[in-house]
């Protein structure tokens, strides 16, 4: 295949690129020299127009096909940041950044879309137009949202949206997908215990918050085995218990929970909060105590299109030679604030023997780059075939 050819031949220049990246991480809406670099690669690709700004942090290239008779507009998106973890691969080209590092692959990510980017520009042999999208802060701001907000889908006309991230323990270059729900929502709670603080000798004379606290959390598990149809999927996880004491003679007065919720339904999504609320401050009143809960709502549900995703399979077996149905996916997206104003899909390339996601001694496997930079290409040569 004639992109997978070129890609071959870019693929030295492309993995540079991502190894720059992966060794200068910025975390969230700080993508400032990653921004830059994006630019003015789009630049010298010679792009139609390029934005920045977006989404605070974020960089738009348009290119334009040899014609444009169908009036169609492809966006494609990879994300920018990195995470705030130490990184401990020992790599040559590691993060100088102390406390952050590319833990999920977004150099890949970013460097793949330039890299098809690179070939878009040079050959444009598609009818119609591709937007790429480089968005800041995946891991937790939500920079999709402020992508979108800022009006880059009605701004540029976009009409469909592709994303894609990589996945370790799968082949090299092999691909992943689904229909509907993909990756969950992702919310956090906040619950405050309020007791009576008083001496570990005397309980009679408290109300001990801790025990409070410890009936909450095994409660709250009740919500996935007793309220959620068993058919369902919800994720109730405490992460965080602290005590306003330190002392091993006193009973504390106050304790501070936190956690996630993860769904994958507007209903459930619901029934957890619902359920969540009542639980915690149902079980402080039975002790005497009160419970203040703070129930955020963080990504929603990541929801592919069945039509675009049954063409992103298909590409992807026009790459790789097969695509297989992904798993449901207990992970937050934000690309999934996309996919509510424009309909899309989202795949997984795969990373090979890497350690996971999120873990100190991840690294993106380069190989992988070609057949994801070929996936980006043949998205927009399918979808706007030359007239």
């Amino acid at each position: 295949m004639p992109v997978k050819n070129r890609f071959a031949e870019l693929h030295p220049e492309i993995t540079a690129w991502r190894r720059d990246l992966h060794e200068n991480p910025e975390i969230l809406f700080e993508t400032y020299r990653t921004s830059a670099v994006v630019a003015e690669k789009l630049k010298e690709f010679g792009c139609d127009e390029i934005v920045t700004g977006i989404g605070r942090t974020g960089v738009v290239g348009v290119i334009k096909g040899k014609s444009d008779t169908s009036g169609k507009v492809i966006g494609l998106r990879a994300d920018m940041d990195a995470l705030p973890i130490m990184e401990q691969t020992g790599l040559e080209y590691k993060s100088k950044t102390d406390g952050a590092m590319h833990a999920c692959g977004h150099d890949g990510h970013t460097a793949m879309l330039l890299g098809a980017a690179k070939y878009l520009a040079e050959t444009r042999n598609f009818d119609g137009t591709v937007v790429v999208i480089f968005q800041p802060a995946e891991e937790g701001g939500g920079g999709g949202r402020e992508m979108c907000e800022d009006g880059m889908m009605d701004r540029w006309n976009i009409q469909e949206v592709y994303g894609m991230h990589n996945w370790p323990g799968k082949p090299v270059g092999t691909f992943a997908i689904r229909p509907g729900a993909f990756f969950a929502a992702t919310d956090q709670f906040d619950i405050t215990i309020e007791g009576l603080g008083g001496h570990a000798a005397k309980p009679h004379q408290t109300v001990d918050s801790i025990v409070v606290a410890s009936h909450v959390v095994t409660a709250l598990q009740s919500i996935a085995s007793r309220n959620a149809d068993p058919v369902d999927q919800v994720v109730v996880s405490v992460t965080s218990i602290e005590s306003s004491s330190k002392a091993f003679n006193v009973i504390a007065q106050r304790v501070h929970l936190k956690g996630t919720v993860r769904t994958m339904s507007k209903e459930m999504r619901d029934l957890a909060e619902q359920r969540l609320t009542a639980i915690a401050t149902g079980t402080a009143e039975t002790f005497s105590a009160k419970a203040d809960v703070t129930y955020y709502r963080g990504y929603p549900c990541m929801v592919n299109h069945d039509e675009q995703t049954a063409f992103a399979a298909e590409v992807a077996k026009s790459v790789s030679g097969d695509c297989e149905e992904a798993p449901l996916v207990m992970g937050g997206e934000d690309f999934a604030f996309m996919l509510e104003e424009r309909p899309g899909a989202y795949i997984l390339v795969g990373n090979g023997d890497s350690a996971d996601v999120h873990n100190p001694h991840y690294n993106f496997d380069d190989e992988a780059i070609p057949a994801g930079c070929s996936w980006w290409a043949e998205i927009v040569e399918q979808r706007m075939p030359a007239a």
